[in-house]
């Protein structure tokens, strides 16, 4: 009996998984549908995106916050977006904004840059990711702003994934805006036909556009819009620097991560200056008109090549010089989370021999020399060597971040300051690079695995430090939480950082002396 029945209890077995498969599917068909987060009502109409492999993240890419800026909308702020019927679909990342394509170079492998298409002027999306599981949640919300020197980058970047922050509990919004002369273009006319007085800060608009656009819509996303936290790295560390200080961006976030960027020492350009380069610029074209450099098309605008495209000082969206807003007080207080790398200084170009170095030093710095060469040595090739990698980063990146975290700790709201100095592991032509330009935003959110290296334990567990202390100042505007390493609040007197390497720690920060230096000088000229 037992073995004449043996085909039909398999039989049965197997139907029984079927069911139960089916079954499955339904419930969470069921769970989604009366979710609201399976469809999502926003400004323009309903979207709908799509679930992670484990099924606890909503994903939503290529969503629109603003108007094309094509046409007759080249060089204006950014418009309304327009609605659309039906419910849009939002599983693919929208075009990145316009610029030459992307190509691995330096240290930046392709994880690090745009994918090769779609590439458009029309770049107004952002995206989100989120494990709530209806709209009554109030998570915390961190709007991610790339860099790329503001004439590159785009939202698409393979690190700058948002599912494992969503993990962590907070809502993870990246968003495009437009970089280079789409951007950053400034002209009388254009300053006349703003009604604002001002041109050229497009850029910054966009990132704006996007913040208000989570004001309103976040919430549909289980996102808490009370609960904002703005973080950029490099040109999107500026950006989130000229936000804290811009007047139009009051009220949109409570909270800023800054990694390797800022505007406070000879970073901005006036509106004269900037409208000048655009008068130089439509003369090189023989045109007089703003509306026939409007018309041109896009591939003869990517031919130019103006001396400034980055934020300016317009009397609008930035009234005044960054240090200038601070000091008077008129910036947005906010708590700051803010740092630099070790070796962001390989950036720079070729690397002078030593006495080629002291005489350009002393044509710089005249009196002040023996005081550069004591920070800057240069006895021999290799010491002139290492100190121009550090020149360069101090100037850079560590004079900005270092500027902004002691005005930041005078001025209001807490502040945390740290050093990454861990090499991630390489092979081939990347083992020279050491802690460089970028190399922190795949720990910062947990994504290593989006990068072609050799990862060890240290670097995972290194990411799972740092995207907890990057997800727990989103949620309280303090990095600590319980297990981690304490994290002390940075205060201007004694100046102790968190080291970000192996084992996170905190320590007194190097170069301090150099710092200071730098930063008077720099502020000087």
């Amino acid at each position: 009996m037992t073995i004449q029945n043996k085909p039909f209890t398999w039989l049965f077995a197997l139907l029984f998984i079927v069911a139960i498969s089916i079954l499955g599917i339904q419930l969470r068909a069921i769970h989604n549908a009366a979710g609201t987060l399976s469809r999502v009502k926003v400004e323009g109409g309903y979207i709908s995106g799509t679930f992670n492999a484990t099924d606890d993240v909503y994903i939503f890419k290529g969503i629109p916050f603003a108007a094309p800026p094509v046409g007759d909308l080249r060089w204006r702020a950014p418009g309304p977006v327009k609605p659309w019927s039906g419910v849009r679909k939002c599983e693919t990342f929208g075009p990145s904004p316009m610029q030459r394509k992307p190509a691995p170079f330096s240290m930046w492998s392709s994880e690090f840059l745009i994918p090769g298409e779609p590439i458009s002027e029309d770049c107004l999306y952002l995206n989100v990711w989120t494990g709530a599981r209806t709209s009554q949640e109030k998570r915390p919300v961190l709007v991610w702003i790339y860099g790329g020197g503001f004439v590159s980058g785009g939202s698409a970047v393979p690190i700058y994934d948002g599912e494992a922050m969503a993990k962590k509990g907070v809502v993870f919004v990246s968003i495009n805006y437009r970089v280079g002369i789409f951007g950053f273009f400034a002209h009388p006319q254009l300053t006349t036909q703003s009604g604002r007085r001002a041109s050229g800060n497009y850029g910054l608009m966009d990132q704006i556009a996007a913040l208000k656009w989570v004001q309103h819509n976040i919430a549909a996303f289980g996102g808490d819009p009370k609960n904002v936290t703005i973080a950029g790295q490099s040109a999107g560390s500026m950006s989130v620097n000229c936000l804290v200080a811009s007047p139009l961006a009051k009220g949109l976030f409570h909270r800023a991560i800054a990694e390797s960027g800022a505007g406070f020492i000879n970073r901005t350009v006036g509106l004269q200056k900037a409208e000048a380069e655009g008068i130089k610029v439509m003369r090189s074209l023989g045109l007089t008109a703003i509306n026939d450099l409007r018309a041109l098309p896009v591939e003869e605008l990517m031919k130019l090549k103006p001396d400034h495209m980055a934020p300016i000082i317009d009397g609008y969206v930035l009234p005044d010089a960054i240090p200038n807003i601070f000091k008077e007080g008129k910036a947005n207080k906010v708590d700051l989370l803010t740092g630099w790398n070790e070796e962001e200084g390989l950036t720079l170009g070729p690397i002078r021999k030593a006495q080629d170095f002291q005489q350009e030093a002393a044509g710089k710095y005249g009196p002040d020399l023996s005081s550069f060469l004591q920070y800057y040595p240069a006895g021999n090739d290799t010491q002139a060597a290492v100190s121009q990698l550090k020149l360069a980063r101090d100037i850079i990146f560590g004079v900005q971040n270092y500027t902004w975290a002691n005005v930041q700790s005078e001025f209001g709201g807490k502040t945390y300051v740290y050093r990454f100095i861990h090499r991630p592991p390489a092979t081939g032509a990347y083992t020279k690079y050491g802690a460089f330009h970028t190399a922190e935003v795949p720990y910062a959110f947990n994504n290593l695995q989006f990068v072609n290296r050799p990862w060890k334990e240290e670097d995972r567990s290194l990411a799972e430090i740092m995207s907890s202390y990057w997800a727990n100042f989103a949620r309280t505007g303090n990095p600590n939480w319980k297990g981690l390493p304490v994290w002390e609040v940075y205060k201007k007197g004694d100046k102790r950082i968190m080291l970000l390497g192996k084992e996170p720690k905190m320590g007194r920060l190097e170069d301090e002396g150099a710092l200071e230096f730098m930063s008077k000088r720099m502020a000087g000229n």
